[in-house]
């Protein structure tokens, strides 16, 4: 561990390494592992507990004094009033791990006063830890990291995140990438936005975008991809966005290239904008219901109604 990382993004960091050697030791026998479901397709494992609570007791042990608000317990643990709060996702991408597919994290981010100004992603299955502390720079295992110098969105490799909960408007999604994937070099789904937002920082990818997201899946990644000269904000452009339930985040160039697309599907966009994507929404399912039976086999099941979950 570096000697000139910020005292707290020390502690930050410890908690994440033994968030992670608990995570991998699940990893060697996922099977063993119990699992229940919070709601369709979003899942909790004793993991998940057992890595928030070694990152709480960490935490708490070298500041007792500070707020957390974490994925699984909330706001239960810590002071109630402080201006120090610790963000923390203990395992971000768990439908991931629990079918063995190696694409998850650890994310712990430390809010003062309503800002980000520490920030971990941990990777357990490569060993990769994203650190980055506010106006000192974005770093991956004490290497500095910086957002691609990518200028057309032909040339970008785009990461999101696929609607799968009850709910969640997928023919609205449908949309969205009908509009992005003939404009990009392609769009990935990983499965873990706190890594998704890292890769970005590190310029992995040239951006990221996804809706129904909550702090703790974003607030460390959006200070890794500022501090690596990226922006973050919802799908206006509007920088406050935390509490939004959707983030984009790219390089400056990408960035204004992909607000000018996703504007629309904004829920802050205005009336004109969002008739705009209503139409886009309405076009788009009025042509896959003329191609669909001419292509689909007579035992095809039926299409699914507008609100029905992807699969994560």
């Amino acid at each position: 561990m570096s000697t000139n990382l910020h005292p707290m993004l020390n502690v930050a960091t410890k908690a994440a390494r033994l968030a992670g050697a608990i995570i991998n030791r699940a990893a060697l026998d996922v099977e063993a592992v119990r699992i229940s479901q919070k709601q369709v397709n979003d899942f909790v494992t004793e993991v998940d507990q057992a890595s928030e609570q070694v990152i709480i007791d960490t935490l708490l042990t070298a500041y007792p004094g500070h707020g957390i608000l974490a994925e699984e317990s909330g706001s239960q643990h810590g002071a109630k009033d402080s201006e120090f709060v610790w963000i923390i996702d203990p395992l971000d991408g768990t439908t991931n791990f629990i079918h063995g597919f190696p694409v998850y994290c650890v994310s712990i981010a430390l809010s003062v006063r309503g800002k980000i100004e520490q920030a971990v992603v941990y990777d357990p299955t490569r060993n990769d830890l994203f650190t980055a502390t506010k106006g000192r720079g974005a770093y991956v295992n004490d290497r500095r990291i910086r957002v691609s110098k990518r200028v057309r969105l032909s040339d970008c490799l785009i990461s999101t995140g696929f609607p799968f909960r009850k709910g969640d408007n997928f023919r609205q999604y449908l949309s969205i990438m009908a509009d992005l994937m003939p404009r990009t070099a392609g769009l990935r789904r990983p499965g873990a936005a706190a890594l998704d937002l890292a890769y970005v920082a590190a310029g992995f990818s040239d951006g990221f975008f996804e809706t129904g997201l909550s702090p703790w899946d974003a607030a460390a990644g959006s200070l890794l991809v500022q501090e690596a000269g990226g922006l973050v904000g919802n799908f206006t452009g509007e920088a406050d966005f935390l509490d939004h339930k959707e983030c984009l985040a790219a390089n400056p160039r990408v960035y204004a290239q992909l607000v000018s697309l996703l504007s629309r599907y904004s829920k802050f966009a205005g009336a004109g904008e969002k008739a705009t994507a209503r139409q886009a929404i309405q076009t788009l399912t009025q042509g896959i219901a003329a191609e669909g039976p001419a292509d689909a086999p007579a035992d095809a099941p039926s299409p699914a109604p507008d609100n029905a979950p992807d699969a994560a």
